[in-house]
């Protein structure tokens, strides 16, 4: 089962809460749905489930800080038509310096190619690529900055991973149903330091609908 590793260099960005209205609060990290959705925007693929299967495990290698902004913000993400009174100034919580690595494996998707070797082909040559757009992590002006393969002894061995606990303080997403949010699921984390070049079992989230 074929597997790669990606670095990826956002300066700012904000993850918005599912559950958040008026206020814009950010989840800590970068939630496996929008790390997922990053990947196919990279190699071109507008189909959400064309990959569903595939596993990622995601290590931090800066501690993100927050901060709270003035912006105007959508009070409704649904609308026909902009209404006058769909748009006002609020705060919203954004991050600074977020660094992680992410590992991709095909996990139970049998698609071929999988998406570990069209990420493979996408950042070894690029020009293959029939996408468009910039890319970028959360919305659609927080932009990336650096995305590249590593090899397994990138030089960071001590990393801050996400694992899977019950119990863990740091709820995120991995999938995202944006009509209604009855199908978004969350899984529950705890950030733990460890020194491995790969990834620990449970750091391992499968992304399905």
């Amino acid at each position: 089962m074929k597997s790669i590793a990606i670095y990826i260099d956002v300066p700012v960005a904000t993850f918005r809460q599912s559950h958040a209205r008026e206020y814009g609060k950010t989840y800590p990290y970068p939630p496996h749905s929008t790390v997922y959705g990053l990947l196919l925007s990279l190699v071109g693929e507008m189909d959400m489930q064309k990959h569903c299967g595939v596993q990622l495990a995601i290590a931090m290698l800066s501690q993100p800080e927050k901060s709270k902004t003035l912006r105007t913000l959508h009070r409704f993400k649904f609308t026909q038509e902009e209404h006058l009174g769909n748009k006002r100034p609020d705060y919203q919580e954004i991050l600074t310096d977020i660094r992680f690595l992410v590992w991709v494996k095909s996990g139970d998707n049998k698609t071929n190619p999988s998406l570990p070797e069209r990420l493979e082909q996408a950042l070894l040559n690029p020009d293959s690529m029939n996408r468009w757009g910039v890319l970028y992590l959360g919305e659609s002006d927080d932009l990336v900055n650096v995305i590249k393969l590593v090899s397994d002894d990138f030089s960071v061995k001590s990393r801050q991973w996400l694992i899977q606990d019950n119990n863990g303080w740091i709820t995120l997403p991995y999938w995202v149903d944006h009509f209604g949010f009855k199908g978004t699921h969350w899984l529950r984390y705890r950030l733990e330091t460890i020194s491995c070049l790969s990834p620990p079992e449970l750091a391992w989230t499968t992304i399905q609908d």
